[in-house]
């Protein structure tokens, strides 16, 4: 449905304005509570904060972790899917959180690719048919000179086609 939807708006609008707005309107982002500020032209590099307020806040006055968690947990795999195009399958693989301080304010988070990056895994999957790929980003006060807690996402990005004949030949099993 999203799909469909991001295509259909691709005609009125930028796709770094469809990312940041379909998130942001998106009823299971929202419950994050995690908001997307900005995102570049290019998709490359997108920002998030997430803000305390009554909706999050703990036992102890903090933002809950779950809602840390949730606001990191679907952008990687977006970010690529929307970057890489139709000829690639992408799923989330893993993911781990590691808190470090309680956020009693604004939290900030930056998931960023850069142009050798995308590079490097269009080579990769082109090589290998399928790989996984590791990052790691921190959540962070706005000046980034607090860590609340750093997230490591496992992304799955295999070639469409060989996807298709492994789960071909899985079905057959």
């Amino acid at each position: 449905m999203y799909a469909t939807l991001s295509r259909f708006l691709e005609k009125f609008m930028s796709k770094a304005t469809i990312y940041k707005c379909g998130f942001n309107l998106s009823p299971m982002y929202k419950r994050s509570t995690g908001k997307i500020y900005e995102v570049s032209d290019d998709l490359l590099d997108v920002k998030v904060k997430i803000k305390l307020s009554y909706k999050n806040s703990n036992y102890v006055g903090s933002i809950f972790g779950g809602s840390l968690f949730s606001a990191t947990d679907p952008i990687f795999m977006i970010q690529l899917m929307n970057i890489l195009g139709n000829n690639y399958v992408v799923w989330d693989k893993a993911a781990t959180i590691k808190f470090k301080k309680p956020a009693k304010e604004t939290c900030y988070v930056d998931f960023i690719f850069t142009p050798d990056e995308i590079a490097q895994i269009i080579k990769d999957v082109a090589f290998k048919n399928e790989i996984d790929l590791t990052k790691k980003i921190q959540l962070t006060n706005k000046d980034k000179n607090v860590v609340f807690a750093e997230v490591s996402k496992t992304v799955y990005i295999a070639d469409k086609q060989y996807y298709k004949e492994k789960k071909k030949l899985k079905k057959r099993d």
